[in-house]
C-alpha cells in the first residue's frame, strides 16, 4: 500500500478499531486500523494520500464519543536498542 498512515489522538478509551474504521472508510479505501488500547490514540493507514489529507481535514478537530480528535500524519517508529549491550564488569 503507498498511500499514508495518520495518527489519531484524544480517542476516548471505548473506541474499538472498528469504530474507528468506520469514521474514516468515509474517506477512502482503508489499510490497517489499529487502537492502542488504554492509550488514547491509534493509528489508520488510508490507501491513498489524497484519501488521507480529505480525512484529516474533516475529522481533525471535530468530537468523537465525547472527546475532540486530533489528527496528524504518524511520524516513523523509532527503532529500539536491542538487547543491553555488552556487560561490564
Amino acid at each position: 500500500m503507498n498511500g499514508s498512515k495518520l495518527y489519531v489522538g484524544n480517542l476516548s478509551y471505548s473506541v474499538t478499531g472498528e469504530r474507528l474504521r468506520e469514521l474514516f472508510s468515509e474517506y477512502g479505501e482503508l489499510g490497517e486500523v489499529r487502537v492502542i488500547e488504554g492509550k488514547g490514540f491509534g493509528f489508520v493507514e488510508m490507501a491513498t494520500r489524497e484519501g488521507a489529507e480529505k480525512a484529516k481535514q474533516a475529522l481533525n478537530g471535530m468530537d468523537f464519543e465525547g472527546r475532540t480528535l486530533r489528527i496528524d500524519d504518524a511520524r516513523p517508529q523509532k527503532e529500539k536498542p536491542r538487547g543491553r549491550g555488552p556487560r561490564r564488569y
